[in-house]
């Protein structure tokens, strides 16, 4: 089950990649023509003209994340990266839209609909939609048909089978999804009565959930149109309210931009002497990548198991931080993640409330992160890198590699390292892991893998694997398969 959660975490990194250039797109818009979106006459310069077009682009991407979740996970939790998967899902979603939404409910309750199907253009939905299409493909896609039906064999047969499923899937949704909806709307509406207490809550959950990859699912609750809140959505699009609307986004760019890369320099320094000048490559990296697009993991994985107690530590730390960010009050938002440049551009957008004071909230989160964690680490002896118990060298880091031939080392490193050609049964990859099942356990050698470079290894069943690289991720799986294939 846990193995199944991860693969739904990782598939949902695929639609959530196309928030930055809708952010990035929002933001020059709202730059060049700030008052477009406000409604009343505005002066049709060449700038305006721009701006409108910037910000109806990008929200084109916004305004579509269910149906971009539908396909995305669809093709993400298929066995096959393949395109069948992804029309499976739009399949999947385009019945259960029809299904269950107002007017066709409206026809079978005489007219009394539930507010709950006004509600099911959303990315909870859409998920749910490519799971179904991802289980028909991964289920159908080889099904050999009588000679009379062989036009319909194999990979034609899934969007037949998958529009079948998704009829009874509107049928268990009927009944189901009123009390799902009213369930999440109570969830939310509870948080939501806690004020800056309840962004503080959120956001000690949402860190405490990273580990196993499921902070997605709470994040739907809050960003998106799934309990009427849409946090990121309406932020874009303007169309929330002035001093509410971002609260659940403002709280983790201090603690990004700022508290992470403070806590990796205090990690730098409680390392031990003979060792810090190479976990400095790691630390420094994983430091600039989390300041300047909010992207966290190679930071979070580099003590997360390593010290599972400073990392609770830490999530406390992002709750406290995002409930005084939210009570002070600053407004920002992020399309992709908490970091500088989506800072930067949200600040150009109606709803930012005081978005620069981030800046200096950040500079005493930073002073207050560095001195936690370095006192907590000495004082518990916390083994985060640079401080295990072993001798093991510390990895090197892909930024000491250039060009193709380092991402082909790194490959060959972790092939060996996870057994050889024989003992991978799949092998894919997230926004930093590298996900592989493997057939025996026993011929994974975590030392070998850590010399390409990981930054750690983890293991969340008996037959799963996954190295924690970073960023760079993607070239090190391409290479990875070449030698698969």
């Amino acid at each position: 089950m846990m193995k199944y959660l991860q693969r739904l975490g990782k598939s949902l990194m695929l639609p959530v990649a196309c928030l930055p250039v809708a952010g990035i797109l929002m933001g020059l818009g709202y730059l060049l023509a700030p008052n477009t979106m406000q409604g009343g006459d505005v002066e049709q310069t060449m700038a305006v003209i721009l701006g409108t077009f910037f910000v109806q682009a990008g929200g084109a991407i916004i305004n579509n994340m269910s149906v971009l979740f539908a396909i995305g996970v669809a093709v993400g939790m298929a066995k096959e990266q393949d395109g069948t998967p992804a029309l499976a899902g739009i399949v999947a979603w385009f019945v259960v839209q029809t299904l269950l939404g107002p007017s066709f409910i409206g026809v079978l309750t005489g007219g009394d609909v539930d507010p709950a199907f006004t509600k099911v253009n959303n990315q909870f939905i859409g998920i749910m939609c490519g799971i179904v299409g991802a289980t028909c493909y991964n289920r159908f896609c080889t099904t050999k048909l009588p000679d009379f039906l062989a036009f319909f064999s194999g990979k034609r047969s899934v969007a037949i089978v998958t529009a079948l499923v998704s009829i009874v899937l509107s049928a268990i949704l009927y009944f189901v999804w009123p009390l799902v909806y009213n369930g999440l709307v109570f969830l939310g509406e509870s948080i939501i009565s806690l004020g800056f207490v309840g962004a503080g809550i959120y956001a000690f959950l949402n860190r405490l959930l990273i580990p196993i990859g499921m902070h997605h699912a709470l994040n739907a609750v809050f960003w998106f149109d799934v309990a009427g809140i849409s946090d990121l959505t309406k932020f874009w699009s303007g169309t929330g309210e002035y001093g509410v609307t971002g609260m659940y986004m403002t709280g983790f760019f201090p603690v990004m931009m700022f508290g992470l890369p403070a806590a990796a320099l205090a990690m730098y320094h409680c390392a031990k002497p003979e060792r810090k000048k190479a976990v400095l490559g790691l630390l420094a990296s994983a430091a600039f990548c989390s300041f300047f697009t909010g992207v966290t993991e190679p930071l979070e994985f580099s003590f997360m198991f390593l010290a599972p107690g400073l990392y609770v530590l830490y999530a406390v730390m992002t709750g406290i931080t995002a409930a005084i960010t939210v009570m002070l009050p600053i407004r920002a938002g992020f399309s992709f993640s908490a970091g500088f440049l989506d800072l930067f551009f949200s600040s150009q957008t109606p709803l930012a409330q005081n978005p620069w004071m981030v800046l200096v909230v950040g500079a005493v989160v930073a002073v207050v992160f560095y001195f936690v964690f370095r006192i907590a680490i000495t004082k518990f002896d916390f083994k985060t890198p640079g401080r295990e118990d072993d001798d093991t060298p510390a990895p090197t880091t892909t930024a000491q590699l250039k060009g193709n031939d380092a991402f082909v080392k790194y490959a060959q490193i972790v092939l060996e390292g996870l057994g050889g050609k024989e003992n991978i049964v799949s092998c894919d990859n997230c926004i930093t892991r590298i996900r592989v099942e493997v057939a025996d356990r026993s011929k994974v050698n975590d030392e070998i893998l850590k010399s390409s470079g990981a930054r750690g290894v983890l293991h969340p069943s008996d037959t799963a694997v996954q190295v924690i690289v970073g960023t760079q991720v993607q070239f090190v799986v391409d290479e990875l398969k070449k030698m698969l294939n």
